[in-house]
Parts: structure tokens; sequence; C-alpha cells
């Protein structure tokens, strides 16, 4: 892949949210309320990430109150229901003067590949499915929902 992993570059993080922030399962109630498991650590290395300057925005195709829910308490920005997630990002993009080597998204799924094609440093979590590992330069040693998003953050922080 041409793709540089420059680290460095890095002022904005694209997310997905099922499978990278969760671990892809989702717990539905008899009245057919969703829920689903976050980890901790991720909402702390966002924090971190914050902190230093590095924007962090959620961009999901599920339009679920739990992702308003989680991303509100990050206090990062999530788009949802978005049926061409590359479209959003270049928006985003456009948006904040940002070119695609400013950029990282981290995925799990196919529905993520062109977003990961486009930028500069394309993430897959440990447990994404194959042609995604492929289309990343990195991929995380945690899967989905287990810290994965932190370790992504310490990655950047540290370069």
């Amino acid at each position: 892949m041409s793709k540089a992993r420059n680290w460095s570059a890095i002022k904005l993080l694209a997310l997905d949210f099922d499978g990278v922030m969760t671990d892809n399962r989702v717990l539905v109630d008899q009245e057919g309320r969703e829920a689903v498991l976050c980890h901790r650590g991720d909402g702390l290395g966002i924090g971190m990430l914050k902190k230093a300057g590095i924007e962090v925005v959620v961009i999901s195709m599920e339009p679920n109150p739990v992702v308003s829910a989680r991303c509100r308490k990050l206090k990062i920005d999530c788009i949802q229901k978005c049926e061409e997630k590359l479209r959003a990002l270049q928006q985003i993009a456009a948006a904040r003067g940002l070119k695609p080597r400013d950029m990282a998204f981290v995925g799990n799924d196919v529905n993520d590949l062109e977003c990961l094609r486009w930028v500069g440093l394309p993430i897959a979590v440990a447990d994404a499915e194959p042609e995604v590992r492929k289309a990343a330069v990195y991929v995380t040693r945690r899967p989905g929902g287990y810290g994965a998003v932190r370790e992504v953050a310490e990655k950047i922080l540290e370069a």
C-alpha cells in the first residue's frame, strides 16, 4: 500500500462506531431498546487526543440513540444514519481545511473501505474483516470495543 504511516501529521481521527468503539454486539431488550458496551479506556484516549488539539469524530451508518449518547458524553461530533461515509468525511475535511494526509480513520467492516482508502492513515481494529485489515496500514493489537481506540490514541500522541 502506498499510504504513509505519518502518525504525527494527524489532526483529525474519524471512527466508525459499531465494531470500533464497541465489540460489534448489541443487546436488545423486550421493548426493542438497544444497548452496547464501550471501553472506558477508549474514552480516556479520546480525551487525551482532544487535550492535544486533535479532533475526533464518529461516522456511523446506524441511527441509534446509543451512538448519540456516547458521543455526547465524550463531547465529540457524530454523524449518524450516514449511507455515504466517504462523502461525510470529505465534507468534514473541507469544512476544517484538512487534507486526507491530515486524517486517520478506524474501521472494521466493508462499509468503511472507501474512507480507509481515502485518508492518509487507514487503521483497522484487530477483529476487522479481512479485506478491511488488508486496506489498513496499521491493525490494532486490541479488538474493537476492547481498547483499540485507546491504542490508536496513544500511537498518535507518541508521534
